[in-house]
């Protein structure tokens, strides 16, 4: 692929869920073709870029945009904010765009896009995991989103220091905000210097970013402990993945040459029928 058409490519983002059986390659389509061939991301040179997670029924808000945490030091006991995985990828893709910015804050190439992975999305409670964040999934025609949330200062914070922002601070507020290629400046100049990234500073207000985009998959015959809204479905694109007969596994069982791939795929057929001819016997 040509560098025209990869920067075409590029600054179109993915949010999408791929659904269908357990075993149909959904992982797998993200992780060997979605994100190398379609979103120009390399996890062998830049692993940084792509960030994972699975959601469980045991997931929460907190893991996902950032969480205290008690840590216990002989007889004190002291709280480290731990952020989460969306935080990570949020924070990731502003520093990505601030990296193709001169001091200027005119932009010199396209900056390089981040994938968040969310595996088995059907298995946790979207709807209170996403919390606010469920806001920023509506993008506008520029792949922005349409409307900015207000973060706490904790998840703001922990979001600057993610993105290599230096914080001066004297008694307890932030005096300077200093952030390479740009000096140290007040909040007022800062703000102007990244005006790009479409943070407000004052309101802690933040928006999703071209360059990052949300994968998901979903298993269909789970039985899903949570209903997911249609709200929150519909600001997803859906793609089906079917089981791809085309490409059979590779017969490793029993003795070598005991199975070609003729009938290995014909073993495949014949087992599918079967559990589908009697799925109404299997006892849950």
């Amino acid at each position: 692929m040509i560098a025209s058409q990869m920067s075409a490519v590029m600054n179109k983002p993915i949010q999408k869920i791929f659904f269908g059986s357990p075993g149909t390659g959904k992982s797998h389509r993200i992780v060997y073709e979605i994100i190398p061939n379609h979103l120009g991301i390399l996890e062998s040179t830049n692993p940084e870029n792509i960030i994972k997670t699975v959601f469980h029924p045991e997931y929460t808000y907190g893991d996902f945009m950032g969480k205290l945490v008690p840590i216990t030091r002989k007889e004190r006991v002291e709280y480290k904010y731990y952020e989460g995985h969306f935080l990570k990828a949020l924070s990731r893709a502003y520093k990505n765009i601030v990296d193709v910015h001169d001091k200027n804050g005119v932009q010199t190439s396209e900056p390089n896009n981040v994938a968040l992975v969310i595996d088995e999305i059907n298995r946790g409670n979207s709807s209170a995991i996403f919390g606010t964040v469920f806001q920023l999934l509506d993008r506008d025609e520029n792949a922005w989103s349409s409307y900015g949330i207000n973060i706490t200062e904790l998840e703001f914070r922990s979001l600057l220091e993610l993105m290599k922002v230096k914080l001066y601070e004297k008694d307890g507020k932030i005096e300077k905000y200093e952030l390479h290629p740009f000096n140290a400046v007040t909040l007022k100049t800062f703000e102007e210097k990244i005006r790009f990234l479409k943070i407000d500073l004052e309101s802690r207000s933040i928006r999703i970013p071209p360059n990052l985009s949300i994968l998901a998959t979903m298993n269909t015959s789970d039985n899903s402990i949570y209903f997911m809204d249609s709200a929150f479905k519909r600001r997803w694109d859906w793609e089906f993945v079917n089981w791809d007969n085309s490409k059979p596994v590779k017969a490793t069982y029993g003795k070598e040459g005991e199975l070609d791939e003729q009938e290995w795929k014909k073993l495949i057929t014949n087992l599918n029928n079967f559990i589908k001819s009697y799925h109404t016997l299997i006892q849950l």
